[in-house]
Parts: C-alpha cells; sequence; structure tokens
C-alpha cells in the first residue's frame, strides 16, 4: 500500500490522538455530567506532521509543535470559538500495513463556545491547511446522551516506551484501540467507543496504570476530514 493510503489508515487510527481514553462503570467519575466531569465544551486532536514515523528516536519526535499551537489557537477563534489549554502528546500507533508501531507528536487543544457544526467546521479548516487524513474531535456530553458513543480516558503513570511495548505485544489491543498517546508529564490519553470500556480498563491496568486514578470522560468522537 502506498504512503498516502497508510497515513489514512494511520490518522484514522489515531488520534492521536492517538492518540483513546477508556471507562467503565462502577467508579464515581464513570457517571459524571460534563459540568462535574471537568471538561471543556469540546477538544481537538491534531497534528502538522506528514510523515510516517518509525522511529521512536527520531529528531522529528522532540519537535514542540509551537508555531502550530499559535496557529491553530488563531484558526480556532477566528471561527467564533474560544481556544483554551493545549497539550502537547507523545503518540504510538499500531500500522497493520507496516506491521510496526509509528509514532507522532501532536496536540490537544481544548475548545469553549462551540457547538457540534462549529466544532465539525474548525476541525475539518484544521485537516485542510496542514494536509491531515482527518482531525480527531471529542465532545464532553452526559453518559444518557444519545450523541454519546465514545469515551476518553486519562490516567497518570504510564510512559510512552511502555504503551509501545504493550501493543507490539498485544495483537487484540492494536485491533480494539489502534493506538494512545501519552503527556510529557505521563499521563496516558485514549479516546475509543464506549463499547470497549471492559477491555480498556484491562488495557490500562496491564500498564501499571492505577484505574483509581483515571479520570473518565464520556462524549461524541468525530474523525473529520
Amino acid at each position: 500500500m502506498n504512503n498516502i493510503a497508510t497515513r489514512r489508515r494511520l490518522r484514522l487510527l489515531a488520534t492521536g490522538l492517538a492518540a483513546l481514553v477508556l471507562g467503565l462503570t462502577g467508579t464515581q467519575s464513570t457517571y459524571a455530567s460534563p459540568a462535574d466531569q471537568g471538561c471543556p465544551t469540546a477538544e481537538i486532536f491534531a497534528t502538522d506532521n506528514t510523515s510516517i514515523i518509525t522511529d521512536p528516536a527520531d529528531p522529528r519526535l522532540r519537535t514542540r509543535l509551537t508555531r502550530f499551537d499559535h496557529e491553530v489557537r488563531t484558526l480556532i477563534r477566528a471561527h467564533g470559538a474560544r481556544p483554551a489549554a493545549s497539550t502537547l502528546l507523545d503518540g504510538v500507533f499500531w500500522s497493520d500495513d507496516l506491521k510496526q508501531a509509528t509514532y507522532e507528536r501532536s496536540r490537544e487543544f481544548d475548545v469553549n463556545r462551540v457547538d457540534r457544526d462549529g466544532l465539525h467546521h474548525i476541525a475539518g479548516v484544521i485537516a485542510k491547511e496542514y494536509d491531515q487524513e482527518s482531525v480527531l474531535t471529542f465532545r464532553c456530553l452526559p453518559r444518557t446522551s444519545p450523541e454519546t458513543d465514545a469515551v476518553e480516558i486519562e490516567v497518570p503513570g504510564v510512559r510512552v516506551s511502555g504503551l509501545r511495548d504493550a501493543l507490539v505485544a498485544d495483537p487484540e489491543a492494536r485491533e480494539k484501540l489502534g493506538g494512545g498517546s501519552v503527556t510529557l508529564d505521563g499521563r496516558l490519553l485514549l479516546v475509543a467507543p464506549v463499547t470497549e470500556l471492559p477491555f480498556a480498563r484491562t488495557f490500562v491496568t496491564g500498564l501499571g496504570a492505577d484505574w483509581n486514578e483515571a479520570r473518565v470522560r464520556y462524549g461524541d468522537r468525530e474523525f473529520v476530514n
């Protein structure tokens, strides 16, 4: 398969994302509403990278995406929404075509004062501006909302190398989760279908993370191209 097709598949796996944050019923955070989950209105996971990177030591993975951060914030504001925090992420994803892990630096942008259509439009502009096959969005919603189809999990105590090793060793994780992202201070971020919550909890604890410290948010995800 050529690089363009492979990159498209990796973008759909990403996130990231990317990045995967999953939850399971039975914890207080699992039943939280957007107000008490500490969610922004929405999140956008994006990068300006257009290459397939398979070497974890590649110098391109050391970029802080500072200019990209400023540009995307300006773009969000120009389209009527309000940008908030931005988080630098190290993403690890599995490529079935390459049969190996791939890597990507990206950023998660918190966005407020935006509705579903506005979020879709902004993500589409980012995808076009930075030649991305897709951009992942996540809208924080109540668990019982008819639009809720995904979860986002944030849990501390995970290293990028550990995430990579787990994906390489577990075909089921590669199929169901695709990959994930880790912040520079060691917090795992996963966005995935709500139906994969039980498997995700097992995966997260297998990485050595404490599930009791996981923050789980419910919402609607979309890959915008």
